[in-house]
């Protein structure tokens, strides 16, 4: 029963950790009115998360919000309508 401990995790990447940051951004650019911008962000977020050994949720909700909007986009195009609002 005398086990060794385990290693002690990896040293953090050098660099500066903007997960959140590009998370947050997604989620919001993602829901507000660029989808594209959302998805993109939401990449930039799991991309550091996975650098810094971080969770990836908020990439994540980025890109499903950022591809959500990007498809009630396409549906509400094609139907011939224009964006709620805008063009009162």
């Amino acid at each position: 029963m005398n086990a060794p401990y385990p290693p002690p995790p990896p040293p953090p990447a050098p660099g500066r950790d903007r997960t959140t940051l590009w998370g947050v951004l997604g989620i919001v650019l993602g829901v507000l009115c660029c989808g594209i911008l959302g998805i993109v962000f939401g990449y930039l977020s799991i991309r550091d998360a996975r650098r810094f050994g971080r969770s990836q949720l908020l990439g994540w909700l980025a890109v499903a919000l950022g591809v959500i909007n990007l498809i009630a986009s396409a549906i509400v195009r094609a139907r011939g309508a224009h964006y709620p609002y805008w063009y009162r």
